[in-house]
Protein backbone atom coordinates (compact mmCIF):
# COMPACT_ATOMS: atom_id res chain seq x y z
CA UNK A 1 0.00 0.00 0.00
CA UNK A 2 1.07 3.12 -0.87
CA UNK A 3 2.36 5.42 1.73
CA UNK A 4 1.95 9.19 2.09
CA UNK A 5 3.92 11.97 4.24
CA UNK A 6 2.56 14.90 3.00
CA UNK A 7 0.06 15.35 -0.01
CA UNK A 8 2.22 15.48 -3.05
CA UNK A 9 0.54 17.91 -4.96
CA UNK A 10 0.70 20.45 -2.71
CA UNK A 11 -2.48 22.57 -3.43
CA UNK A 12 -4.97 24.23 -2.17
CA UNK A 13 -8.76 22.83 -3.14
CA UNK A 14 -11.54 24.71 -3.57
CA UNK A 15 -14.65 23.57 -2.99
CA UNK A 16 -17.08 26.34 -3.13
CA UNK A 17 -20.85 26.74 -5.19
CA UNK A 18 -20.40 24.06 -7.96
CA UNK A 19 -23.46 23.63 -10.55
CA UNK A 20 -25.97 21.02 -9.60
CA UNK A 21 -24.59 18.22 -12.06
CA UNK A 22 -21.10 18.09 -9.93
CA UNK A 23 -22.89 18.29 -6.05
CA UNK A 24 -22.38 15.07 -4.06
CA UNK A 25 -19.59 13.67 -5.89
CA UNK A 26 -17.32 13.89 -3.49
CA UNK A 27 -15.68 10.97 -3.47
CA UNK A 28 -12.11 11.41 -4.65
CA UNK A 29 -11.06 9.54 -7.53
CA UNK A 30 -7.16 8.83 -7.29
CA UNK A 31 -5.86 12.16 -7.11
CA UNK A 32 -8.50 13.95 -8.48
CA UNK A 33 -11.34 14.94 -5.88
CA UNK A 34 -13.93 15.54 -8.34
CA UNK A 35 -15.62 13.93 -11.23
CA UNK A 36 -18.59 15.87 -13.61
CA UNK A 37 -20.86 14.88 -16.53
CA UNK A 38 -20.28 18.49 -18.36
CA UNK A 39 -23.05 19.83 -20.18
CA UNK A 40 -24.95 16.98 -19.14
CA UNK A 41 -25.08 14.40 -21.60
CA UNK A 42 -28.07 12.15 -22.12
CA UNK A 43 -25.64 9.21 -20.93
CA UNK A 44 -23.61 9.70 -17.53
CA UNK A 45 -19.97 8.88 -17.53
CA UNK A 46 -18.27 7.27 -14.77
CA UNK A 47 -14.40 7.14 -13.59
CA UNK A 48 -13.11 4.68 -11.22
CA UNK A 49 -9.50 4.20 -9.81
CA UNK A 50 -6.81 1.55 -9.76
CA UNK A 51 -4.51 1.70 -6.76
CA UNK A 52 -2.48 -1.36 -7.30
CA UNK A 53 -2.09 -0.35 -11.26
CA UNK A 54 -1.99 3.58 -10.39
CA UNK A 55 -4.58 3.35 -13.53
CA UNK A 56 -8.04 5.56 -14.17
CA UNK A 57 -10.67 3.97 -16.20
CA UNK A 58 -13.30 6.83 -17.37
CA UNK A 59 -16.49 6.28 -19.50
CA UNK A 60 -17.71 9.02 -21.19
CA UNK A 61 -20.65 10.30 -23.10
CA UNK A 62 -21.91 13.75 -24.81
CA UNK A 63 -22.42 14.24 -28.13
CA UNK A 64 -19.67 16.81 -28.71
CA UNK A 65 -17.13 18.98 -27.43
CA UNK A 66 -16.82 21.96 -29.92
CA UNK A 67 -18.11 25.09 -31.11
CA UNK A 68 -19.65 27.07 -28.49
CA UNK A 69 -20.34 24.49 -25.99
CA UNK A 70 -19.21 20.42 -24.88
CA UNK A 71 -20.51 17.25 -23.39
CA UNK A 72 -17.77 14.94 -22.00
CA UNK A 73 -16.73 13.23 -18.45
CA UNK A 74 -14.50 14.84 -16.63
CA UNK A 75 -12.81 14.09 -13.48
CA UNK A 76 -10.62 17.14 -11.91
CA UNK A 77 -8.73 19.01 -9.94
CA UNK A 78 -8.62 22.36 -9.05
CA UNK A 79 -5.42 24.16 -8.94
CA UNK A 80 -3.89 27.98 -8.67
CA UNK A 81 -1.00 29.17 -11.32
CA UNK A 82 1.42 27.08 -13.42
CA UNK A 83 1.55 23.30 -13.56
CA UNK A 84 1.93 20.47 -15.76
CA UNK A 85 -0.51 17.37 -16.67
CA UNK A 86 1.14 13.96 -17.59
CA UNK A 87 -0.98 10.93 -18.80
CA UNK A 88 -0.69 7.76 -21.54
CA UNK A 89 -4.20 6.89 -22.50
CA UNK A 90 -5.74 4.69 -25.32
CA UNK A 91 -9.05 3.17 -25.65
CA UNK A 92 -9.05 0.11 -25.02
CA UNK A 93 -11.69 -1.33 -27.34
CA UNK A 94 -13.11 -0.41 -30.73
CA UNK A 95 -15.21 2.36 -30.64
CA UNK A 96 -18.34 3.70 -32.97
CA UNK A 97 -17.63 7.02 -33.59
CA UNK A 98 -14.31 8.53 -35.12
CA UNK A 99 -14.14 11.23 -33.26
CA UNK A 100 -14.69 9.79 -29.80
CA UNK A 101 -11.65 11.68 -28.23
CA UNK A 102 -9.40 11.23 -24.80
CA UNK A 103 -7.31 13.41 -23.31
CA UNK A 104 -5.78 16.25 -20.66
CA UNK A 105 -7.93 19.61 -19.93
CA UNK A 106 -7.52 22.85 -18.15
CA UNK A 107 -10.94 24.62 -17.68
CA UNK A 108 -11.56 28.07 -15.90
CA UNK A 109 -15.14 26.61 -14.99
CA UNK A 110 -17.40 23.32 -15.00
CA UNK A 111 -20.04 25.18 -17.09
CA UNK A 112 -20.69 23.51 -20.53
CA UNK A 113 -19.15 27.09 -22.27
CA UNK A 114 -16.26 27.64 -20.32
CA UNK A 115 -13.04 28.87 -22.07
CA UNK A 116 -10.53 26.33 -22.28
CA UNK A 117 -7.84 23.93 -23.97
CA UNK A 118 -7.21 20.39 -24.06
CA UNK A 119 -5.08 17.99 -25.37
CA UNK A 120 -7.13 15.34 -27.37
CA UNK A 121 -6.16 12.21 -29.23
CA UNK A 122 -9.30 11.42 -31.13
CA UNK A 123 -10.67 7.71 -32.06
CA UNK A 124 -9.30 8.24 -35.57
CA UNK A 125 -5.60 9.23 -34.01
CA UNK A 126 -6.14 12.67 -34.95
CA UNK A 127 -4.17 14.45 -32.37
CA UNK A 128 -4.47 18.19 -31.59
CA UNK A 129 -4.72 21.16 -28.66
CA UNK A 130 -8.25 22.55 -28.79
CA UNK A 131 -9.45 25.34 -27.26
CA UNK A 132 -11.89 28.02 -26.19
CA UNK A 133 -10.87 31.71 -25.66
CA UNK A 134 -13.84 33.17 -24.35
CA UNK A 135 -17.37 32.18 -22.58
CA UNK A 136 -19.61 30.37 -25.33
CA UNK A 137 -17.27 30.98 -27.85
CA UNK A 138 -15.90 28.95 -31.09
CA UNK A 139 -13.78 26.40 -30.34
CA UNK A 140 -10.39 26.16 -31.98
CA UNK A 141 -7.45 23.81 -32.64
CA UNK A 142 -3.70 23.43 -33.58
CA UNK A 143 -3.98 19.82 -35.02
CA UNK A 144 -0.55 18.17 -34.12
CA UNK A 145 2.08 16.65 -36.94
CA UNK A 146 1.90 13.49 -34.58
CA UNK A 147 -1.01 10.99 -35.08
CA UNK A 148 -2.05 8.14 -32.26
CA UNK A 149 -0.23 9.81 -29.35
CA UNK A 150 -0.83 7.78 -26.88
CA UNK A 151 1.41 9.86 -23.97
CA UNK A 152 0.34 13.16 -23.41
CA UNK A 153 1.15 16.62 -21.50
CA UNK A 154 -0.54 19.38 -21.20
CA UNK A 155 1.57 22.49 -19.48
CA UNK A 156 0.52 25.95 -18.37
CA UNK A 157 2.98 28.55 -17.61
CA UNK A 158 0.78 32.10 -17.25
CA UNK A 159 -0.90 32.57 -20.56
CA UNK A 160 0.84 30.41 -22.55
CA UNK A 161 -0.59 26.58 -23.08
CA UNK A 162 1.96 23.85 -24.44
CA UNK A 163 0.83 20.68 -25.65
CA UNK A 164 3.45 17.90 -25.89
CA UNK A 165 2.52 14.39 -27.51
CA UNK A 166 4.38 10.83 -28.67
CA UNK A 167 3.90 7.45 -29.09
CA UNK A 168 5.66 5.37 -26.43
CA UNK A 169 9.64 5.04 -27.17
CA UNK A 170 9.42 8.74 -29.57
CA UNK A 171 10.27 12.10 -27.72
CA UNK A 172 7.62 14.40 -27.53
CA UNK A 173 6.22 16.81 -30.61
CA UNK A 174 5.03 20.36 -28.72
CA UNK A 175 2.71 22.84 -29.95
CA UNK A 176 2.08 26.18 -28.17
CA UNK A 177 -0.48 28.52 -27.29
CA UNK A 178 0.19 32.04 -26.36
CA UNK A 179 -2.35 34.50 -24.83
CA UNK A 180 -4.88 32.24 -23.76
CA UNK A 181 -6.27 34.27 -19.79
CA UNK A 182 -8.06 31.22 -18.22
CA UNK A 183 -7.83 32.68 -14.94
CA UNK A 184 -5.74 31.49 -12.02
CA UNK A 185 -7.99 29.31 -10.32
CA UNK A 186 -8.83 26.05 -12.88
CA UNK A 187 -9.95 22.73 -13.04
CA UNK A 188 -7.53 20.20 -14.52
CA UNK A 189 -7.76 16.96 -15.31
CA UNK A 190 -8.62 13.87 -17.76
CA UNK A 191 -11.87 13.28 -19.92
CA UNK A 192 -13.63 11.17 -22.17
CA UNK A 193 -16.34 11.94 -24.83
CA UNK A 194 -18.03 9.57 -27.04
CA UNK A 195 -19.03 12.31 -29.77
CA UNK A 196 -22.50 10.67 -29.90
CA UNK A 197 -25.49 10.98 -27.26
CA UNK A 198 -26.41 7.54 -27.73
CA UNK A 199 -23.02 5.68 -26.80
CA UNK A 200 -20.88 6.16 -24.15
CA UNK A 201 -17.02 5.18 -24.78
CA UNK A 202 -14.10 4.20 -22.06
CA UNK A 203 -10.74 4.89 -22.45
CA UNK A 204 -7.48 3.70 -19.38
CA UNK A 205 -5.09 6.35 -18.59
CA UNK A 206 -1.13 5.36 -16.61
CA UNK A 207 1.36 6.96 -15.56
CA UNK A 208 -0.60 10.45 -14.63
CA UNK A 209 0.94 12.71 -12.89
CA UNK A 210 0.09 16.55 -11.83
CA UNK A 211 3.57 18.66 -11.50
CA UNK A 212 4.14 22.05 -9.26
CA UNK A 213 6.97 23.36 -11.13
CA UNK A 214 10.02 24.97 -9.71
CA UNK A 215 9.04 29.10 -9.38
CA UNK A 216 11.75 31.25 -11.36
CA UNK A 217 12.87 32.15 -7.60
CA UNK A 218 14.15 28.90 -6.55
CA UNK A 219 17.43 28.60 -5.91
CA UNK A 220 19.14 25.26 -6.30
CA UNK A 221 20.60 23.32 -3.41
CA UNK A 222 19.37 25.65 -0.67
CA UNK A 223 15.58 25.26 -2.06
CA UNK A 224 13.84 21.87 -3.13
CA UNK A 225 10.74 20.66 -4.62
CA UNK A 226 8.92 17.58 -3.30
CA UNK A 227 9.86 14.55 -4.41
CA UNK A 228 8.17 10.81 -5.90
CA UNK A 229 10.31 7.74 -6.11
CA UNK A 230 8.81 5.61 -8.51
CA UNK A 231 9.85 2.65 -10.20
CA UNK A 232 9.63 1.59 -13.54
CA UNK A 233 8.90 -1.63 -16.19
CA UNK A 234 11.89 -0.33 -19.24
CA UNK A 235 9.95 -2.78 -21.09
CA UNK A 236 6.61 -1.26 -21.08
CA UNK A 237 6.85 1.88 -19.49
CA UNK A 238 4.55 1.57 -16.49
CA UNK A 239 5.72 3.92 -13.77
CA UNK A 240 4.69 3.34 -10.10
CA UNK A 241 5.12 5.81 -7.38
CA UNK A 242 6.26 3.75 -4.36
CA UNK A 243 6.70 6.97 -1.47
CA UNK A 244 6.11 10.83 -1.98
CA UNK A 245 7.57 13.10 -0.07
CA UNK A 246 7.95 16.99 0.56
CA UNK A 247 11.34 16.56 1.20
CA UNK A 248 14.29 17.06 -2.05
CA UNK A 249 15.44 12.81 -2.60
CA UNK A 250 17.74 12.25 -4.92
CA UNK A 251 19.70 9.39 -6.39
CA UNK A 252 17.66 5.50 -5.36
CA UNK A 253 20.10 2.45 -5.45
CA UNK A 254 18.36 -0.81 -5.68
CA UNK A 255 19.50 -2.97 -3.28
CA UNK A 256 21.14 -6.65 -4.41
CA UNK A 257 18.67 -8.60 -2.93
CA UNK A 258 16.02 -6.87 -4.11
CA UNK A 259 14.73 -6.20 -0.74
CA UNK A 260 14.24 -2.35 -1.20
CA UNK A 261 16.23 1.01 -2.30
CA UNK A 262 18.50 3.27 -0.91
CA UNK A 263 19.09 6.97 -1.39
CA UNK A 264 20.04 10.79 -0.30
CA UNK A 265 18.47 13.46 1.14
CA UNK A 266 19.83 16.56 2.14
CA UNK A 267 23.21 14.84 3.14
CA UNK A 268 21.80 11.79 4.99
CA UNK A 269 21.30 8.29 3.14
CA UNK A 270 18.32 6.43 3.90
CA UNK A 271 17.02 2.90 3.17
CA UNK A 272 13.40 2.13 2.05
CA UNK A 273 12.39 -1.10 2.32
CA UNK A 274 9.58 -2.98 0.84
CA UNK A 275 8.85 -4.21 3.30
CA UNK A 276 8.29 -1.44 5.58
CA UNK A 277 7.05 1.14 2.68
CA UNK A 278 8.94 3.83 4.57
CA UNK A 279 12.68 5.13 5.05
CA UNK A 280 14.83 4.32 7.77
CA UNK A 281 17.90 6.33 8.30
CA UNK A 282 21.47 5.17 7.90
CA UNK A 283 23.88 6.10 10.61
CA UNK A 284 26.88 7.46 8.48
CA UNK A 285 28.45 8.91 11.81
CA UNK A 286 30.43 12.53 10.57
CA UNK A 287 29.25 11.82 7.09
CA UNK A 288 26.48 14.10 6.83
CA UNK A 289 26.73 16.04 3.82
CA UNK A 290 26.89 13.30 1.67
CA UNK A 291 26.08 14.01 -2.35
CA UNK A 292 23.81 12.03 -4.64
CA UNK A 293 27.06 9.80 -5.50
CA UNK A 294 27.11 6.36 -3.79
CA UNK A 295 26.92 2.78 -4.75
CA UNK A 296 26.68 -0.42 -3.26
CA UNK A 297 29.00 -3.34 -3.61
CA UNK A 298 27.74 -6.13 -5.44
CA UNK A 299 27.70 -8.73 -2.12
CA UNK A 300 25.40 -5.83 -0.89
CA UNK A 301 27.55 -5.71 2.27
CA UNK A 302 29.21 -2.23 1.76
CA UNK A 303 28.17 1.28 1.27
CA UNK A 304 30.50 3.87 -0.42
CA UNK A 305 29.47 7.15 -0.26
CA UNK A 306 30.68 11.06 -1.83
CA UNK A 307 30.76 13.46 1.68
CA UNK A 308 31.82 17.33 1.51
CA UNK A 309 34.54 17.06 4.30
CA UNK A 310 34.75 19.82 6.08
CA UNK A 311 39.02 19.24 6.63
CA UNK A 312 39.27 19.88 2.70
CA UNK A 313 37.29 22.64 2.28
CA UNK A 314 33.91 21.47 1.46
CA UNK A 315 35.05 19.06 -1.57
CA UNK A 316 33.75 15.62 -2.02
CA UNK A 317 35.72 12.99 -0.85
CA UNK A 318 34.99 9.03 -0.77
CA UNK A 319 34.59 7.07 1.65
CA UNK A 320 32.76 3.29 2.75
CA UNK A 321 30.88 1.69 5.81
CA UNK A 322 29.04 -1.15 6.21
CA UNK A 323 25.86 -1.37 4.19
CA UNK A 324 23.93 -1.29 7.71
CA UNK A 325 25.36 1.74 9.15
CA UNK A 326 28.86 2.72 10.78
CA UNK A 327 31.87 4.90 10.70
CA UNK A 328 33.23 5.84 6.81
CA UNK A 329 36.29 4.78 5.96
CA UNK A 330 38.48 7.45 3.85
CA UNK A 331 39.38 6.07 0.31
CA UNK A 332 40.34 9.23 -1.72
CA UNK A 333 42.69 11.35 -0.01
CA UNK A 334 42.14 14.30 -2.48
CA UNK A 335 39.06 16.24 -3.32
CA UNK A 336 36.51 16.96 -5.08
CA UNK A 337 36.09 13.35 -6.08
CA UNK A 338 32.86 11.90 -6.72
CA UNK A 339 31.40 8.18 -6.81
CA UNK A 340 29.67 6.33 -9.50
CA UNK A 341 30.34 3.23 -9.81
CA UNK A 342 31.90 -0.37 -7.89
CA UNK A 343 33.70 -3.05 -9.83
CA UNK A 344 32.07 -6.50 -10.11
CA UNK A 345 35.06 -7.70 -8.29
CA UNK A 346 34.64 -5.72 -5.39
CA UNK A 347 38.32 -5.09 -5.65
CA UNK A 348 38.22 -1.10 -7.18
CA UNK A 349 35.66 2.25 -7.67
CA UNK A 350 35.21 4.27 -10.03
CA UNK A 351 35.06 8.42 -9.89
CA UNK A 352 34.64 11.44 -11.29
CA UNK A 353 37.42 13.74 -9.66
CA UNK A 354 38.76 17.53 -10.96
CA UNK A 355 42.91 17.69 -10.85
CA UNK A 356 45.03 20.55 -12.28
CA UNK A 357 41.60 21.76 -13.30
CA UNK A 358 39.77 19.36 -15.45
CA UNK A 359 37.50 16.41 -14.27
CA UNK A 360 38.55 13.17 -15.72
CA UNK A 361 37.20 9.25 -14.70
CA UNK A 362 39.80 7.62 -12.10
CA UNK A 363 39.19 4.26 -10.62
CA UNK A 364 40.88 2.73 -7.23
CA UNK A 365 41.28 0.46 -4.87
CA UNK A 366 38.25 0.02 -2.00
CA UNK A 367 41.16 0.37 0.21
CA UNK A 368 42.67 3.62 -0.55
CA UNK A 369 45.62 4.10 -2.57
CA UNK A 370 46.89 5.75 -5.51
CA UNK A 371 44.58 6.54 -7.99
CA UNK A 372 44.48 5.86 -11.94
CA UNK A 373 43.56 7.98 -14.29
CA UNK A 374 41.31 6.21 -16.92
CA UNK A 375 40.79 9.53 -19.28
CA UNK A 376 42.36 12.81 -20.45
CA UNK A 377 40.04 14.29 -23.04
CA UNK A 378 39.29 18.13 -22.23
CA UNK A 379 35.86 18.35 -20.92
CA UNK A 380 34.00 16.68 -18.02
CA UNK A 381 34.13 12.94 -18.08
CA UNK A 382 31.39 11.59 -15.72
CA UNK A 383 28.93 9.27 -15.07
CA UNK A 384 31.28 5.88 -15.04
CA UNK A 385 30.06 2.65 -14.26
CA UNK A 386 31.74 -0.74 -15.16
CA UNK A 387 29.31 -3.83 -17.50
CA UNK A 388 28.50 -6.50 -15.36
CA UNK A 389 31.29 -8.79 -16.75
CA UNK A 390 34.18 -5.62 -15.59
CA UNK A 391 35.53 -5.38 -19.26
CA UNK A 392 34.10 -2.71 -19.81
CA UNK A 393 33.64 1.36 -18.74
CA UNK A 394 30.32 3.29 -19.77
CA UNK A 395 30.23 7.04 -19.18
CA UNK A 396 29.44 10.60 -20.52
CA UNK A 397 31.33 12.77 -21.82
CA UNK A 398 31.33 16.77 -23.53
CA UNK A 399 34.43 16.03 -24.99
CA UNK A 400 32.54 16.38 -28.32
CA UNK A 401 31.13 19.63 -27.64
CA UNK A 402 27.92 18.15 -26.04
CA UNK A 403 27.37 15.96 -23.47
CA UNK A 404 27.34 12.05 -24.89
CA UNK A 405 27.56 8.71 -23.92
CA UNK A 406 30.60 6.55 -24.54
CA UNK A 407 32.45 3.33 -23.41
CA UNK A 408 36.12 1.82 -22.71
CA UNK A 409 37.95 -0.89 -22.02
CA UNK A 410 38.42 -1.09 -18.32
CA UNK A 411 41.72 0.15 -18.38
CA UNK A 412 40.93 3.42 -19.89
CA UNK A 413 41.73 2.39 -23.52
CA UNK A 414 39.58 2.48 -26.92
CA UNK A 415 37.06 5.05 -26.16
CA UNK A 416 33.99 4.44 -28.48
CA UNK A 417 31.36 6.76 -28.66
CA UNK A 418 27.82 5.57 -28.47
CA UNK A 419 25.16 8.46 -28.74
CA UNK A 420 25.43 11.50 -31.65
CA UNK A 421 22.04 12.63 -31.09
CA UNK A 422 20.50 16.33 -30.18
CA UNK A 423 19.74 15.57 -26.25
CA UNK A 424 22.50 16.23 -23.94
CA UNK A 425 22.94 12.53 -22.34
CA UNK A 426 24.25 11.98 -18.79
CA UNK A 427 24.27 8.58 -16.78
CA UNK A 428 24.92 5.16 -18.53
CA UNK A 429 23.56 2.74 -16.12
CA UNK A 430 24.07 -0.93 -17.32
CA UNK A 431 21.54 -3.87 -16.84
CA UNK A 432 22.18 -6.83 -15.05
CA UNK A 433 22.22 -9.15 -18.46
CA UNK A 434 24.40 -6.59 -19.96
CA UNK A 435 22.20 -6.33 -23.03
CA UNK A 436 20.90 -2.81 -22.62
CA UNK A 437 21.57 0.35 -20.78
CA UNK A 438 19.04 3.58 -19.37
CA UNK A 439 20.36 7.00 -19.18
CA UNK A 440 18.96 10.37 -18.51
CA UNK A 441 18.29 12.93 -21.62
CA UNK A 442 18.14 16.50 -21.25
CA UNK A 443 16.93 19.08 -23.89
CA UNK A 444 19.85 20.22 -26.23
CA UNK A 445 19.34 23.83 -24.73
CA UNK A 446 20.90 22.96 -21.29
CA UNK A 447 24.71 23.12 -21.53
CA UNK A 448 26.61 20.36 -22.15
CA UNK A 449 28.41 20.16 -18.47
CA UNK A 450 25.09 20.99 -16.73
CA UNK A 451 22.63 18.47 -15.07
CA UNK A 452 20.22 20.65 -13.13
CA UNK A 453 17.25 20.32 -11.24
CA UNK A 454 13.53 20.88 -12.40
CA UNK A 455 13.70 20.20 -15.96
CA UNK A 456 11.66 18.17 -18.51
CA UNK A 457 13.48 15.18 -19.00
CA UNK A 458 13.55 11.67 -20.63
CA UNK A 459 14.76 8.22 -19.58
CA UNK A 460 15.88 6.48 -22.56
CA UNK A 461 17.27 3.12 -23.06
CA UNK A 462 19.50 1.12 -25.68
CA UNK A 463 20.62 -1.86 -26.75
CA UNK A 464 24.64 -2.40 -25.97
CA UNK A 465 24.97 -3.21 -29.35
CA UNK A 466 23.81 0.26 -30.56
CA UNK A 467 21.06 1.25 -32.70
CA UNK A 468 18.45 3.98 -31.63
CA UNK A 469 17.57 4.97 -28.18
CA UNK A 470 13.91 4.53 -27.29
CA UNK A 471 12.11 6.57 -24.55
CA UNK A 472 10.88 4.78 -21.88
CA UNK A 473 9.44 7.20 -19.67
CA UNK A 474 8.67 11.53 -19.64
CA UNK A 475 8.88 13.40 -16.51
CA UNK A 476 10.28 16.51 -14.41
CA UNK A 477 13.59 15.94 -13.01
CA UNK A 478 16.87 16.26 -13.67
CA UNK A 479 19.57 16.14 -11.24
CA UNK A 480 19.50 13.46 -8.53
CA UNK A 481 16.86 11.37 -11.04
CA UNK A 482 18.95 8.59 -12.15
CA UNK A 483 22.48 9.63 -10.39
CA UNK A 484 23.80 5.84 -9.42
CA UNK A 485 23.33 2.48 -10.69
CA UNK A 486 19.35 1.61 -10.32
CA UNK A 487 18.27 -1.65 -11.51
CA UNK A 488 16.50 -4.17 -10.15
CA UNK A 489 18.53 -7.23 -9.58
CA UNK A 490 16.02 -8.97 -12.25
CA UNK A 491 16.84 -6.51 -14.76
CA UNK A 492 13.51 -5.90 -15.24
CA UNK A 493 12.89 -2.67 -13.62
CA UNK A 494 14.81 0.41 -12.64
CA UNK A 495 14.43 3.36 -9.83
CA UNK A 496 14.60 6.97 -10.49
CA UNK A 497 13.04 10.12 -8.66
CA UNK A 498 10.61 12.95 -10.24
CA UNK A 499 9.71 15.98 -8.90
CA UNK A 500 6.78 18.52 -7.81
CA UNK A 501 5.94 21.52 -5.67
CA UNK A 502 4.51 21.47 -2.73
Amino acid sequence: MLKRIACLFGCVLFFGWLPAHVQGQGQAIGVFPGASDIGSPALSGSATYDATAQAYTIAGGGKNMWFGKDEFHFVWKQLRGDFILQARGHFPEEGVDPHRKFGLMVRATLETDSPHANAVVHGDGLTSLQFRKTVGGATEELKSDQTHADCIQLERTGDRIVMSVARFGEPYTTTDLEGLQLGDELYVGLFVCSHREDTVETAIFENVRITLPAPKTLVPYREYLGSRLETLDVTTGERRVVYETTEGIEAPNWLPDGSGLIYNSRGRMYRWLWSDEKPQPIDTGFAIKCNNDHAISFDGTTLAISHHAQEAGGKSKIYTLPISGGVPQLVTELGPSYLHGWSPDGRSLLYTAERNGNFDIYSIAVAGGKETRLTDAEGLDDGSEYSPDGKRIYFNSARTGSMQLWRMQADGSEPEQLTRDAFQNWFPHVSPDGKQFVFLSFAADVPAESHPFYQHVLLRRMSIDGGEPTVIAYLYGGQGTINVPSWSPDGRRVAFVSHTGN
